[in-house]
């Protein structure tokens, strides 16, 4: 009787010692996520937000012109327009800081004129991360447009239907699963663009600062726990958008079955 009494004592201290630990470690765990500065993850939602309308609309009009063109001409801006996908985001980002840097004659006329500066602010965040996600806009875009019949799109113009509402009101919905993977493959992408952001907006925090740029600043310094922190949180959101893509495509196309 008395070595079982022993036994639970001993079983009451082991168990009074885990919650202590468990404690212990769930108020550094809170101590490290309340002295984290949360201004990364803002930017780069507010820039993949924006970087995702613009390139929504510019991939829909790009994917509409090019297939209008000729053979050899829609060979030649197709490669310009998929150039931003091949290429390494650093060499966009020095293309950009070529292009609107207020040394150069485009950059400065912009901001002399019209007060609009790209490098290193928001809008340099923005501008690149469109550059970078465009592709994958234009890309699934046009890959959707070529599915849609075109005896719909003739049936449409027979009705007297102009060219604007048989794109907005016939062809766009014939190739929405398309364009929606689209949408959300551009949105991902620029949520994790380094390095033509790094050329053009610079790390500035809480101005310019993305997740990605917080990883890569972080690691230099030695600080593993909170790039591995950003690492997870930038996962968890491409991971979601992923399995949103599939799980909205799914239900606007057929079963696939084995071959």
């Amino acid at each position: 009787m008395f070595h079982y009494a022993l036994w639970d004592m001993g079983d009451k201290k082991s168990l009074c010692s885990r919650e202590r630990d468990i404690g212990e470690k769930m108020d550094m765990i809170m101590e490290f996520l309340r002295g984290l500065d949360y201004s990364p993850l803002l930017i780069t939602i507010k820039t993949g937000l924006a970087a995702t309308f613009i390139s929504f609309f510019l991939g829909l009009f790009a994917a509409r012109k090019v297939l209008s063109l000729g053979p050899r001409s829609r060979a030649v801006v197709d490669g310009i327009f998929t150039m931003p996908l091949v290429l390494p985001p650093t060499v966009a980002g020095f293309i950009l800081l070529l292009i609107f840097s207020l040394r150069r004659p485009f950059g400065s006329w912009m901001y002399e004129s019209f007060g609009i500066k790209a490098v290193q602010t928001w809008l340099g965040c923005v501008l690149a991360a469109v550059v970078i996600a465009f592709p994958l806009m234009y890309r699934n875009s046009r890959a959707a447009f070529e599915q849609v019949d075109p005896n719909i799109i003739y049936a449409a113009r027979t009705l007297g239907m102009s060219e604007s509402r048989i794109f907005w009101k016939v062809a766009v919905p014939a190739a929405k699963p398309g364009i929606i993977s689209g949408t959300i493959l551009a949105f991902a992408r620029s949520l994790g663009e380094y390095g033509a952001t790094s050329m053009l907006a610079g790390n500035i925090a809480g101005k310019t600062g993305t997740i990605s740029q917080k990883i890569a600043m972080v690691i230099q310094d030695g600080d593993y726990k909170t790039a591995g922190f950003w690492t997870i949180v930038i996962m968890v959101i491409g991971f979601a958008s992923v399995v949103t893509m599939n799980a909205v495509t799914a239900r606007d196309s057929r079963e696939i079955h084995m071959w």
